[in-house]
């Protein structure tokens, strides 16, 4: 089994923090969605799951949070006591060190609010979202809210340049072989990088949602898994598949990682394929793409892509793509709607 205290250990590490703290979109996404319910926070009992450094605490304090609980298990909560006290907040926020799943319910008092940054690359890496659900169902007063409240998690065939362009020439020479060892290899394991929302070729599918109030630790156990059509919205290569997350906070604002927002620290999640495709626009790509929790190490997922044969799987309907049987479905839905096929895609 994994080793627990050296997973917190690593939260030990300034340059950690200083990497989450130099996203200034993530912070402003907390902060802006904290500050436009101040009316949610007044006078109110909050949970910081995984404080760290203590900045969420902090923010939940200028709302007008009441009290807050700030949970962290590793030794940085040394650093974390000395912050509260440089703002002026100790008498607001209360600091224990311990892993929530070992505080006794019956030790705190229930809280409004639960408030994690616990998203990891690909979503669900780290697997710390398991101690937000077990404080949700220890902790919370009936009709809390926790902050975020959604997670949403895509996918979507892209071209990886990176990858494959690189070793066409390198100062001159022709290195396509090693380039191909090289993706091997990489083709191993998900890539985190960062993905131009050019070099998508088709929008995203939605492989999970997950609404946090309800869902169950067991649910994530396994996302995905389904067969999915994507349509190519332009020529291109595919090249591997690139992943990317949202999560919604309760006035409806979003913190996302997607390739069309500004890059975070998580960046996108890509898996690479040992070799490319020539796809054309309107061609279907299909895929079946799966995570499921490592039995042996629960803080990380097994990441399986399938490659599949678009014309032996189920298409959306009307579906965009070039295959016959779709574009007969799209003038059938024309000619009874009255509109033309053009007309009909369009819509």
């Amino acid at each position: 089994m994994e080793n627990i205290n050296q997973y917190f250990k690593s939260y030990e590490e300034l340059d950690v923090h200083q990497l989450m703290l130099s996203d200034t979109v993530r912070n402003l996404a907390y902060k802006n969605a904290i500050m436009n319910c101040k009316h949610m926070f007044k006078d109110k009992i909050v949970m910081d799951v995984g404080a760290g450094t203590g900045i969420l605490s902090i923010f939940c304090a200028q709302a007008g949070a009441k009290k807050i609980y700030a949970i962290e298990a590793s030794n940085l909560i040394k650093l974390t006591e000395q912050v509260v006290k440089e703002n002026n907040l100790d008498n607001n926020i209360t600091l224990i060190h311990s892993r929530i799943e070992d505080i006794d319910s019956n030790d705190l008092e229930k809280v409004d609010i639960i408030i994690s940054e616990w998203m990891g690359f690909y979503l669900v890496h780290e697997g710390m979202l398991n101690s937000v659900l077990f404080a949700r169902d220890n902790f919370l007063k009936e009709n809390g809210m926790l902050f975020p409240c959604i997670a949403k998690l895509y996918a979507s065939p892209c071209q990886i340049p990176s990858m494959y362009e690189f070793w066409d020439d390198v100062d001159g020479v022709n290195m396509k072989c090693v380039g191909k060892e090289y993706r091997k290899t990489k083709s191993m394991k998900p890539e985190i990088i960062v993905v131009d929302e050019k070099d998508l070729l088709t929008e995203g599918k939605l492989l999970a949602w997950l609404d946090l109030q309800c869902i169950s630790i067991e649910e994530l156990n396994q996302l995905g898994g389904e067969e999915y059509i994507s349509v190519c919205n332009k020529d291109g290569r595919y090249q591997g598949v690139c992943i990317w997350f949202d999560v919604e906070f309760p006035d409806g604002s979003e913190l996302s990682t997607s390739p069309f927002h500004k890059v975070t620290h998580w960046k996108q999640t890509a898996i690479v394929l040992p070799t490319d495709i020539e796809v054309t626009k309107d061609e279907p790509i299909a895929f079946k793409l799966e995570l499921t929790r490592n039995s042996i190490k629960p803080r990380q997922y097994n990441i399986e892509l399938v490659l599949l044969d678009a014309s032996e799987v189920e298409h959306e309907v009307p579906c965009p793509c070039h295959m016959t049987k779709c574009i007969v479905m799209r003038t059938y839905i024309a000619e009874h709607n009255g509109s033309s096929d053009e007309d009909s895609i369009k819509k």
